[in-house]
């Protein structure tokens, strides 16, 4: 099912959203991305989106709503490296609560009647089980997951006012890359261990930090649901077509698969793709790291035909290591 109009992509340029580009550009959608480009690369952008080059907290993004018959938008843009919400927490607060409110007014100014929201399973906190429930209590223990919780409670309380519904999509850990090679994790200094153990792989870094390795998982390291980043594009698409088809209904839902793998484990994963053994170094703990997030995808798995299609550990590692090779090719 598709729509009358474009999808307004904002973050489009980035990891996940451009992603997200190539997922509704293959589905036949029509595609606006907007992106400060602070981040994101204009040449991640497929060809077949428009990119506007705005901040999304602009008023002008009212125009672009209206030029472009906006329909739809998937919201990607916002800060995401957990120990910097520490540091610097009112740069989340701005950017991805203050931003966002002002984003749904234009929105709402707009008329677009769907909204699809990317959350984090930083919301839970240290969850009081695992796997973890969307029911389950929200204690985010960084600003990072407290700026997206704020951003979901926005959108119930803004769903409840105006015609427009929406979809709140809680990540776990994002990691891989197009397996065309179209798109992947290119920004420089990323954080995420998958992106990290590929870069050491393609020797861009001589070591892998392994930060705690006291948390009360079955080796120590923190354990973590990763989903491959293809598999989630196509999880927005589907979220998109269930809110066309329901517009009465909004949601939230978990995206993982599962089930967790533990840092010493991932790196075990990258050694037999690449055949070589990556240093590891023992570190402390790193502030605002729960011992262990995996997603009860229960929810999503019945509200949505979404199924995951790249869900191996060892598939997600290749991919990423794919694009990390493509990348110094590159910038060679």
């Amino acid at each position: 099912m598709t729509i009358d109009g474009k999808v307004m992509v904002t973050g489009g340029a980035g990891y996940i959203g451009s992603h997200a580009v190539l997922a509704l550009c293959d589905a036949g959608y029509q595609v606006v991305v907007v992106d400060t480009l602070v981040t994101g690369f204009d040449w991640a952008v497929d060809p077949r989106a428009t990119l506007v080059t705005m901040n999304v907290a602009d008023p002008a993004i009212r125009d672009v709503i209206r030029d472009h018959d906006v329909r739809a938008i998937m919201h990607f843009a916002g800060s995401v490296v957990v120990p910097e919400s520490v540091s610097d927490p009112l740069k989340y607060y701005r950017n991805n609560t203050a931003a966002t409110c002002d984003l749904l007014e234009s929105a709402v100014a707009g008329g677009v009647p769907h909204f699809i929201f990317s959350s984090t399973a930083a919301t839970y906190g240290t969850p009081e089980r695992v796997p973890v429930a969307e029911g389950d209590p929200k204690a985010p223990i960084n600003p990072y997951g407290m700026s997206k919780l704020m951003t979901e409670y926005m959108l119930r309380d803004v769903a409840a006012a105006h015609p427009i519904n929406y979809c709140a999509l809680r990540y776990f850990n994002v990691a891989g890359a197009d397996p065309q090679g179209r798109s992947g994790q290119s920004t420089v200094g990323a954080t995420h261990l998958i992106k990290i153990a590929v870069e050491a792989a393609a020797g861009k870094r001589g070591h892998v930090g392994v930060y705690g390795t006291d948390f009360p998982t079955r080796d120590g390291t923190g354990v973590r649901d990763y989903i491959h980043v293809s598999d989630l594009a196509a999880a927005h698409v589907a979220a998109l077509e269930l809110l066309v088809a329901r517009p009465a209904e909004s949601h939230v839902l978990n995206c993982g698969y599962g089930r967790g793998f533990s840092v010493l484990e991932v790196l075990d994963a990258v050694d037999r793709v690449t055949n070589m053994t990556i240093e590891r170094r023992l570190e402390g703990r790193r502030v605002g790291d729960p011992a262990e997030l995996v997603a009860d995808n229960t929810a999503i798995l019945a509200a949505l035909p979404w199924r995951p299609q790249r869900d191996e550990l060892d598939t997600i590692v290749r991919d990423a290591l794919a694009w990390e090779r493509r990348l110094a090719e590159r910038t060679a």
